[in-house]
């Protein structure tokens, strides 16, 4: 049912090793002198929003721990932008990182600790030693639980000691927009902007720089993202102007320009944790929706969370609203096909082209633009379903700023789409700083403007009386930039990149797959009705995988990698529930409280004789 767990190792924690530290007032860390208190390393990079996700998960134990535990990030880059210092020091601001950070741009400390996923969490214990490792989020309860148990023990030992955090706040910056990150314009020519880092909505007139109007703050938003204008009828109907996808928030809400009332009209404010069909609006957990759309008399929302479109029907009011999955199965990667069957990573962008035919999507962490159509020529997506295409991307590993042929031209991390009036596609390519073209009738992609910061978003402005324009959300610099739509695009041959992560090293022909699994104290496999752990196992390329494909029960599966087709990534995802036991007798109560662990992973693999047949990945072991 699981790998048992094993004793505890005596393994000493490798040195920490980088280009330098951030939010720690210049000053180099080490584990000697920390040593007495339990250090928990988070390697993320910024780029991953189940990275993100983490973040918000630690810093109540931060708090709650504050003398005894020290939490140290290590950002281990997946893109070549994150490995910019500034962009890194940039991104330690948006996401509000109030520990320590480590950048460790050519992974030489992933390595050391042998980490194989954005997240990976790593507990080191007063006297230096590694006690846990675990992959991916929803650890928080578990974590508390050791944390507290090392406390305990360490204390009975004499071998803890209490001090102040190492962490020093860099100076605090200050600008009208910080961080913003979407924007949509309304009918009289003004605008509105997610002011991201502030928590607010700015509504902006016509010069981009004198404000209207603001809403929200942190009690009412937290970090906003995408925004949308309902049609007249649907705003008259419910009351409701403007959605804002409310990224950390993990809900819908909808403001009323008039009054400026802000209402909820989807989710609960909690992070959706298990794989969901949707139901009634407000009693819906969501999960980092990023942006928003009106297509097919629907709002579709970028579940950038959960890898999936989903949609959302508004009733006349916020109680009558019903939301459901549109595309994805959650599954991280590129998969085409029907929208039940199609798997998308980190969807943060979304446009309507102007005949209504075709979703665009800004695929973020595949580098790829995506197009949803109706399935089988359907008037409507609500009964028929969808079909999902790939115009521009290849997978989660290969990034780059090329131009030409669609299936040869390469974008980094964008986070916007846009429609431009000759119905080709803008798309803001942030990571590549630049604003880039695709056209759907000759499926080839150039460059409309380069040397933006982190561009997020961008609407076409034809409010001046001249030449179309680009309104252009530059994230990083702070502002909204109004750039000429050229009349000739540049072509741009740039390099390939993979994402620098090394590859592992595995037999071909038969391997074995092992996850480890221990649920935290106080918790255990819930067994009731069989084995609650499953593994889903797929390759790219698809060929890769002869033996061992598929959804099945268990923790462990036989693989049978063909060395004909050589290299490859492995799709791994793992599944555990593990539900809070008795006290006394360790069993599980017929109504216990319940929590399902999950992880993907992507995983380059070379083949190679003589190498490892094993495969052990740590979902949660010791």
């Amino acid at each position: 049912m699981t790998t048992p767990a094993p004793a505890r190792l005596h393994l000493r924690a490798p040195a920490l090793t980088g280009r330098g530290w951030l939010n720690t007032g210049g000053e180099a860390l080490d584990l000697a002198s920390l040593r007495g208190r339990v250090v928990v390393l988070d390697f993320w990079t910024f780029c991953c929003v189940n990275c993100l996700h983490v973040l918000d998960e630690l810093r109540p134990l931060e708090e709650k721990y504050a003398s005894s535990l020290v939490i140290l990030g290590v950002h281990s880059p997946k893109f070549e932008h994150e490995a910019d210092p500034d962009a890194l020091a940039a991104a330690v601001e948006r996401y509000a990182v109030h520990h320590p950070v480590l950048d460790d741009p050519e992974l030489t400390t992933w390595q050391a600790y042998a980490a194989r996923a954005w997240p990976t969490l790593v507990v080191i214990d007063p006297e230096g030693y590694i006690v846990a490792s675990m992959s991916g989020e929803g650890h928080a309860h578990g974590l508390d639980v050791l944390v507290g148990e090392l406390l305990e023990e360490h204390r009975a030992k004499g071998t803890l000691r209490v001090g102040d955090s190492p962490y020093v706040p860099p100076p605090p910056a200050a600008s009208a927009l910080r961080f913003p990150g979407k924007l949509a314009a309304l009918s009289d020519g003004s605008v509105l902007v997610t002011d991201t880092a502030h928590h607010e909505v700015v509504h902006l007139e016509r010069d981009l720089v004198t404000e209207r109007a603001r809403w929200g703050g942190a009690a009412t938003f937290n970090e906003p993202q995408g925004l949308l204008v309902l049609p007249p009828d649907v705003a008259a109907r419910t009351g409701v102007d403007v959605l804002v996808a409310d990224a950390v928030g993990h809900r819908v809400r909808g403001i009323s320009l008039a009054t400026g009332e802000v209402v909820t009209v989807a989710g609960t404010g909690r992070q959706l944790r298990e794989r969901s069909g949707g139901g009634a609006a407000l009693a819906q957990d969501l999960s980092t929706p990023w942006d928003l759309a009106w297509w097919d008399g629907r709002v579709v929302i970028a579940m950038a969370g959960t890898h999936q479109l989903w949609w959302l029907e508004l009733g006349d009011t916020p109680d009558d609203g019903r939301v459901g999955v549109l595309a994805g199965t959650s599954a991280e990667g590129i998969r085409d096909g029907a929208g039940e069957q199609a798997w998308f990573a980190q969807p943060s962008g979304l446009a309507v082209s102007a005949d209504g035919e075709t979703l665009w999507v800004a695929d973020s962490e595949t580098s790829a633009l995506r197009a949803v159509r109706r399935a089988d020529g359907a008037s409507d997506t609500a009964d028929a379903g969808v079909t999902v295409e790939t115009a521009v991307g290849t997978g989660l590993f290969d990034f780059g700023h090329r131009d030409g042929a669609a299936d040869q031209a390469l974008l980094q991390h964008p986070l916007g789409v846009t429609v431009l009036p000759d119905g080709s596609v803008a798309v803001s390519d942030t990571y590549n700083g630049a604003v880039r073209r695709y056209d759907p009738a000759t499926r080839e992609v150039s460059t409309l403007a380069t040397d933006l910061a982190e561009p997020s978003d961008a609407l076409v402005d034809t409010t001046g009386g001249g030449a179309p324009a680009l309104i252009v959300v530059e994230s990083a610099a702070h502002t909204l930039t109004r750039i000429p739509l050229p009349e000739k695009a540049t072509r741009v041959d740039g390099a390939a990149h993979r994402t620098q992560r090394p590859a592992t090293e595995i037999a071909p022909g038969a391997v074995t797959l092992e996850v480890t699994f221990v649920p935290p104290t106080g918790q255990k496999l819930d067994d009731r009705w069989g084995d609650p752990t499953q593994l889903t196992v797929s390759a790219t390329p698809e060929a890769l995988l002869r033996e061992g494909a598929g959804k099945e029960r268990g923790l462990t599966r036989r693989l049978v990698l063909d060395p004909a087709v050589g290299d490859g990534v492995l799709h791994v995802s793992v599944q555990a529930a593990a539900c809070d036991g008795d006290p006394e007798t360790g069993e599980v109560p017929e109504h216990a409280a319940c929590h399902l662990y999950q992880q993907d992973w992507g995983l380059p693999v070379v083949l190679t004789p003589g190498a490892t047949d094993v495969l052990a990945l740590h979902l949660r072991g010791a």
